[in-house]
């Protein structure tokens, strides 16, 4: 019984859930599913990162009614566009078009990726230092352990394995 509430619980959190009243529906399925169509494209001013349809904000549904009005009133959707970017600017849009205004929005995170793909470059491909010996040189002598430094690495052997 807990294992079906659950699973029940999860499909109706799974579920999309779209913020337009029943009132607020136009009677021509068509006409809806294009008003709901471009309620998508559109952002909520007030939560800044959901479109219109998903939104419970009051200036949300205004602007859904707003939007079907214009349908009623036969305007195609490049017309409903302009006029809420006239009223509202570029902003209203969840994906403004390219210009030279939108320049650095579109260019930003490119820009971004390609600074840190020239810092990980950069990171990764240091130099050994000069002074440091080049292991695969071969025309060089194998550096030798002097006969102290030897003798030490014995007595340090010695002592471990009296221990262990």
């Amino acid at each position: 019984m807990i294992r079906a509430l659950i699973l029940f619980a999860m499909v109706v959190a799974a579920t999309p859930v779209f913020s337009v009243q029943p009132g607020e529906q136009l009677p021509d399925p068509a006409q809806e599913a294009r008003a709901r169509r471009l309620s998508a494209e559109l952002r909520c001013l007030v939560c800044q990162n959901q479109s219109i349809d998903d939104s419970d904000a009051a200036l949300a549904g205004d602007l859904r009614r707003l939007v079907r009005e214009r349908i009623k009133a036969g305007d195609d959707d490049a017309m409903i566009r302009a006029f809420l970017v006239s009223r509202y600017g570029e902003f209203v849009l969840l994906k403004p078009p390219f210009s030279s205004a939108t320049l650095l929005l579109w260019g930003l995170p490119i820009g971004a990726l390609m600074i840190g793909l020239f810092a990980a470059s950069r990171l990764f491909s240091r130099q050994q230092p000069e002074d440091a010996p080049d292991p695969s040189a071969e025309n060089e002598a194998p550096l030798e352990l002097s006969e102290e430094e030897h003798d030490r690495i014995e007595a340090l052997l010695a002592a471990r394995d009296k221990a262990g």
